[in-house]
């Protein structure tokens, strides 16, 4: 059984959300404003929900797999969270792009997504001198075949 999730839509004629394909773990996110954009230019641009996520979860934003081929934006956080407490009647979800070419982002297009997830549990660090796994040669040493 899934959880209960308020949520609040900022426009009656934004395409309210649904699983992809009803059985996606992403769910997809769509703009809630006509954007025109110049190569170089940043924008929030909102997606016209807020959430009242249940405490010791999060929602992760990130882009769609066609975001930059269809839209010639990056997501310039690269991921965004939404924890809990980010939960006001006024606390509207936003993902800020830039643009890499002139672009335009209409209205209802599906610009991200996001999932639920549950939030890290506490963590103890123990310090060492040595740790037991093997070493694997270091950050990128494992070439690019």
């Amino acid at each position: 059984m899934g959880k209960n999730i308020k949520i609040k839509y900022f426009n009656d004629k934004l395409e309210k959300l649904t699983y992809i394909d009803g059985k996606s773990d992403w769910i997809d996110l769509r703009s809630a404003e006509d954007v025109d954009l110049k190569e170089g230019e940043f924008h929030l641009v909102p997606l016209g929900v807020a959430m009242e996520i249940p405490e010791g979860y999060e929602a992760h934003i990130v882009p769609r797999s066609s975001t930059f081929k269809n839209f010639g934006v990056v997501q310039t956080n690269h991921m965004g969270v939404v924890d809990h407490s980010y939960c006001g009647d006024n606390d509207q979800w936003f993902m800020p792009v830039i643009a890499m070419r002139d672009t335009h982002i209409g209205f209802n297009d599906r610009i991200c997504q996001f999932r639920i997830m549950e939030n890290q549990p506490a963590i103890v660090f123990d310090e060492c001198d040595h740790l037991e796994g093997a070493d694997r040669g270091g950050f990128g040493s494992t070439g690019k075949k």
